[in-house]
């Protein structure tokens, strides 16, 4: 599976250097107590058999790409990017590590570390909604300013951002990979918490699809959701089987949940109807109106 570029990427931000201190003067040789981790970084968890395979390799080769640092004060220098060979070289009683000195605000070094760990796929979603969370408030983004720096959609961005609103048991669970980012984002249009908590169990126990999550939250109420074969969702008041939906309906309100972020109902009968639009907060709503308004006076 490919990525796709975050902007221009990381190697805008900081092209890759060969390491050869003898010939390129940019790399320096940095005590590692000298350097510490940045506090904003993303990545909560670090995976720590990965580290200890790191550490050897490192033992081994020593480090082939150095780390990116910026100087705080004398002999103090803050992670812009390369926590985990800075980790792996302590692992490894290693004394000095090649960096390169870059003259970064704190904004940027918050940025370059969530850029660095999406393209890597190294953060769960969770930590990646809390840093584009940490990002906007901080530096007083927009979701759209956001989205252009990390290379992501808005919509992408707002969705992410309702991750954060669920649980916080539902939310260890999606970090821990039990969950899904779509079975996460079906849940939140459940309104009770332990009715989402009670779904979320019944998604882990009977893996469920996220198809069959959005049916059963669409369909019926989660008091009278019974499960049926294979997990498909049965109920008292459950539409009929023989109840189809239009695919062109089906395919119009994919496209107006990825245009705003969030879920979206078209009930059309024979030329007239409603759309609804669902929030989950005053902020998304703000978020929506604007949407709204600034395409309707372009």
């Amino acid at each position: 599976m490919t990525k796709k570029g975050l902007g221009k990427g990381l190697k805008a931000l900081i092209p890759p250097v060969p390491l050869a201190d003898d010939e390129n003067k940019d790399i320096q040789w940095i005590d590692v107590t000298y350097i510490q981790p940045n506090e904003n970084q993303p990545r909560r968890n670090i995976d720590k058999e990965k580290l200890a395979e790191l550490a050897v390799s490192i033992k081994e080769h020593g480090v082939v790409q150095p780390i990116i640092v910026r100087k705080l004060a004398e002999n103090r220098y803050e992670i812009v990017a390369g926590e985990r060979r800075w980790r792996a070289c302590h692992l490894a009683e290693i004394n000095r590590i090649p960096a390169i000195i870059k003259d970064y605000t704190s904004q940027q070094v918050s940025e370059i570390a969530l850029i660095e760990n999406i393209q890597r796929e190294d953060l769960n979603p969770i930590e990646e909604a809390w840093a584009f969370k940490t990002l906007i408030e901080e530096y007083s983004l927009t979701q759209e300013e956001l989205a252009r720096k990390v290379g992501k959609s808005r919509p992408y961005i707002a969705n992410s951002l309702r991750l954060l609103n669920l649980p916080g048991e539902i939310k260890s669970l999606l970090s821990e990979g039990r969950l899904t980012t779509g079975h996460a984002r079906a849940l939140l249009s459940i309104e009770d918490e332990e009715q989402q908590k009670s779904m979320a169990y019944r998604i882990i126990d009977e893996k469920l699809s996220v198809r069959q999550v959005e049916e059963i939250v669409a369909q019926t109420p989660l008091e009278s959701q019974v499960p049926g074969e294979n997990g498909t969702p049965t109920s008292t008041k459950q539409k009929s089987k023989n109840t189809k939906i239009d695919p062109v309906i089906n395919q119009i309100e994919d496209r107006l949940q990825t245009h705003f972020g969030t879920k979206v109902q078209l009930k059309y009968q024979k030329g007239k109807g409603k759309i609804e639009i669902n929030y989950y907060s005053d902020e998304e709503l703000d978020r929506l109106v604007e949407i709204i308004l600034d395409e309707h006076s372009a």
